[in-house]
């Protein structure tokens, strides 16, 4: 891919293009997964009328947060190598969820209780939402710092530095 000025562009091409369109789908699907898992709780203490844990609605906010990043990522006009920075931010984020939910739930026995089970997978699902973000992040500088090496301002494109 050529850029305005005639220079090869390191966005990745078709491929790269497929590549990230493919990871930020499952983002979006993962995210969306997790709302579905813990909202489960959320919604079970608002119908009894008990406060809602934080570590829950940490988990509500990132995915929500994760979820709008990927659909502002979809918009053909945003280069999400762009906010490589970001993804970053949100890959220690779901570390930091991960880590939470795990020290919780990694060691407990379901047996037959079925919100314990769930839980036990929801923090695989943080897992692969954790890794993804890393992926993308990394991704994303190395492109950031590919198509940087071009010797040209930022704002113009024009002047050589």
């Amino acid at each position: 891919m050529f850029n305005s000025l005639g220079e090869r562009s390191h966005s990745g091409g078709l491929p790269g293009l497929l590549l990230r369109l493919f990871l930020r789908f499952f983002q979006f699907v993962l995210a969306l997964t997790v709302a579905g898992l813990y909202g489960v709780d959320l919604h079970r203490a608002h119908q009894v009328g008990v406060y809602y844990d934080g570590k829950w609605m940490f988990a509500e906010v990132m995915a929500g947060a994760s979820a709008i990043t990927c659909l502002v990522y979809f918009l053909p006009f945003i280069k999400s190598y762009w906010f490589f920075a970001w993804d970053l931010i949100l890959f220690i984020l779901w570390t930091a969820l991960f880590g939470i939910f795990a020290k919780i739930y990694i060691s407990a026995r379901a047996g037959s209780d079925a919100g314990i089970q769930r839980m036990k997978n929801a923090v695989w699902i943080d897992l692969a939402n954790m890794l993804l973000w890393l992926v993308t992040a990394v991704y994303g500088a190395v492109i950031w710092k590919m198509n940087r090496g071009s010797g040209r301002t930022l704002h113009t494109g024009r002047a050589q530095v």
